[in-house]
């Protein structure tokens, strides 16, 4: 359920209400009385004037020309820079066409947000700045995107104060960060807004950067972020109107519920107010898919506000008018824009069954005007006043006085070509794991017999926003807040066991020193290639999943599943070398987007200070750690070890 801050605000009649409370709405209610709506409409006008002069309003970062594409930037997606859409594991490469091509379903992409570094910040002393820099080739990444037309932001987190520090203070070193990355803009993690220090270097930055809150930015902030995401925000039964957006046409909101299998509601939401979405469909590694429906809901709101993006952002805006009583009865709402010649109404549906009726109020008179009149989101040219809007769906009627726009026709043939889709079936993907392959070697005497057989194994986690395996944490649910956020979780899971022998300690720096001297063994990527500590007898760590598996089958042996390495952690001969490191555990895990495994053990690194770090410390055998792959050697860590296994014949 939505929690009090999220609900939408009541604005009083004259438009007066304490600033504490107007100047961070989220939404303002829309009476439930259609016969208050005009009164309404004239509180907002009123509450945005007064707000203004109170603020001593100007707007002059939003008439920066570096700034503009951001007022029209409707569809953003957030994306971990590991997606195997963008990123190729087998190749070691990314892939930006490919990830452009597989999206295109949901109606093409103004700006992304290169996730990078949470879920897997806090394994070692890595800030997230280094987890940016030690990409090899992220600028071109950054590059290809431009060349496609698409804005890219990196983010921002400001707890990670545990992790080493950088050479300047945060705000200097993100304002180096994106000139060496050549990005556009900054998304403030967990941050409603930045403080001055941060907006002064990240808008004086070569190039200068614009911000985008996580959530509400207040009146006062408005003027200098540039955008920010209408997350969980709850709208009224008649869609209420954006704070920040009504305040500052200018100022691009992104409507997200990122637990959501339903998203019409925020679809809605934004087509009532000309604002954006922030397309997130695999949540720090766990799949959270758009239904057929709401995609092409998405697709037909985007074909439309990019055309007419100048009547969205400059013309009159009148919340919930032009609809007609029948339509309003039937939970079908209206709300009007107009610019020079062109009248655009934005019609929601919030019904589950099909409106197909007289709609807009004056539609017929201008029929009977001989005014062209156009549904653009169905492509279809109206000569009656009948307009049909789907089941939790969107409709929009545009009036055009005078000659025809020349993208119009264009757009049409794309809507008409994109038929409304019914089904909101979630689209479920499964998640495989990577069998390995059996090991041809013996095992040494001191090697671990895990007796075969089903069994019951207790596994212990931290339940995060990663999930563990291929479960979403949190399904249609609002912002989920401890004690379901953080919790321990355990969960008995039934697990069969072959014949196995597991090593009593983990491959020392020694024993793998031996290996690529003797092997010539040469990783495939190269970066963070590191060899541990300088005892030769502490284990060897930097090594990646890949260059475990290497050693193993070297030795003629293979790495232990989690739950053998938890099974043969019971024996009293099971050994931790010293420092104490994560171990792999042949736990490879894929659903065709997120690439992980199970960590065992735990780690004599800790970073403190932030929940939002991986777990450190020495840890009970019974406790899994799911690690998110990342590529090109940034999953290598000092932290991360590993120890063998042998099948029994």
């Amino acid at each position: 359920m939505p929690r009090a801050i999220d609900l939408p605000t009541v604005l009083p009649a004259a438009g007066r209400i304490d600033p504490a409370i107007g100047d961070i709405a989220k939404i303002f209610a829309a009476p439930e009385d259609p016969a208050e709506w005009p009164a309404w409409r004239e509180a907002l006008s009123l509450w945005r004037t007064e707000a203004r002069e109170r603020l001593a309003y100007r707007g002059a970062a939003y008439d920066r020309n570096s700034a503009g594409w951001a007022a029209t930037s409707y569809a953003v997606a957030l994306v971990w820079l590991w997606d195997e859409r963008l990123f190729d594991m087998s190749r070691q490469a990314f892939t930006v066409d490919r990830f452009l091509s597989e999206t295109t379903d949901l109606g093409g992409l103004d700006g992304v947000v290169l996730w990078h570094a949470y879920p897997i910040i806090g394994i070692d002393d890595r800030n997230q700045f280094d987890f940016y820099r030690d990409v090899p080739g992220i600028r071109d990444v950054v590059a290809a995107f431009h060349d496609r037309g698409i804005r890219v932001f990196i983010n921002y987190n400001p707890w990670d104060t545990g992790t080493r520090r950088a050479t300047h203070d945060d705000p200097a070193e993100l304002a180096v960060l994106v000139g060496e990355l050549g990005v556009d803009g900054v998304f403030l993690d967990t941050m409603k807004e930045g403080d001055d220090a941060l907006v002064s270097a990240l808008t004086s930055a070569k190039p200068p950067q614009v911000l985008e809150g996580e959530s509400r930015v207040s009146n006062s902030r408005v003027e200098d972020h540039h955008l920010s995401w209408a997350q969980w925000f709850a709208d009224s039964e008649a869609p209420g109107v954006m704070r920040a957006h009504w305040y500052e046409r200018r100022h691009m909101m992104h409507g997200t519920r990122r637990w959501n299998r339903d998203h019409s509601s925020e679809l809605q939401s934004a087509w009532m107010n000309g604002t954006g979405i922030l397309i997130w469909d695999t949540v720090f590694g766990v799949w959270v898919g758009w239904n057929d429906r709401d995609k092409a809901t998405l697709r037909r709101m985007l074909r439309a506000q990019r055309a007419l993006s100048g009547v969205l952002l400059d013309g009159t805006w009148e919340p919930l008018a032009g609809g007609t009583d029948a339509a309003i009865a039937a939970g079908v709402y209206t709300s009007r824009f107009e610019l020079g010649g062109l009248s655009l109404w934005t019609l929601v549906n919030r019904g589950d069954t099909e409106f197909s009726g007289d709609a807009v109020e004056s539609l017929t008179a201008l029929l009977d005007e001989g005014v062209t009149v156009v549904d653009v989101t169905s492509g279809v040219r109206l000569d009656t006043a009948l307009v049909t809007v789907p089941a939790r769906g969107i409709a929009g009627i545009l009036a055009i006085e005078g000659d025809e726009p020349g993208w119009l026709a264009a757009l049409l043939a794309a809507a008409r070509a994109d038929l409304q889709e019914t089904d909101a079936t979630f689209p479920s993907r499964g998640t495989s794991r990577i069998r390995p392959e059996r090991s041809t070697g013996s095992a040494p005497s001191d090697a671990i017999p895990v007796a075969p057989g089903e069994r019951e194994l207790a596994v212990e986690h931290r339940r995060r926003e990663s999930g563990m395996y291929g479960q979403a944490p949190y399904v249609e649910e609002w912002k989920p807040l401890p004690p379901r956020l953080h919790d321990r979780c355990t969960e008995t899971v039934t697990v069969n066991i072959g014949s196995v022998l597991i090593a009593s300690a983990e491959v020392s720096r020694a024993e793998f020193d031996k290996f690529v001297a003797s092997s010539g063994y040469q990783p495939a990527v190269q970066n963070r290639f590191l060899i541990g500590a300088s005892d030769h007898d502490a284990p060897v760590t930097g090594v990646s999943l890949e260059d475990a598996r290497a050693y193993a089958r070297w030795a003629g042996a293979r790495l232990p599943t989690e739950f053998e390495w938890q099974a043969a952690a019971a024996d009293p001969a099971f050994d931790r070398r010293e420092p104490v490191v994560w171990n792999w555990t042949e736990s490879e895990h894929t659903d065709g987007i997120t690439r992980f495994a199970m960590l065992k053990g735990g780690s004599s690194h800790r970073s403190m200070g932030s929940d939002w770090y991986v777990d450190g410390g020495s840890r009970n055998p019974t406790f899994s750690l799911k690690y998110l792959i990342a590529g090109l050697g940034i999953d290598r860590s000092s932290s991360i070890g590993f120890r063998l296994a042998w099948d029994e014949a």
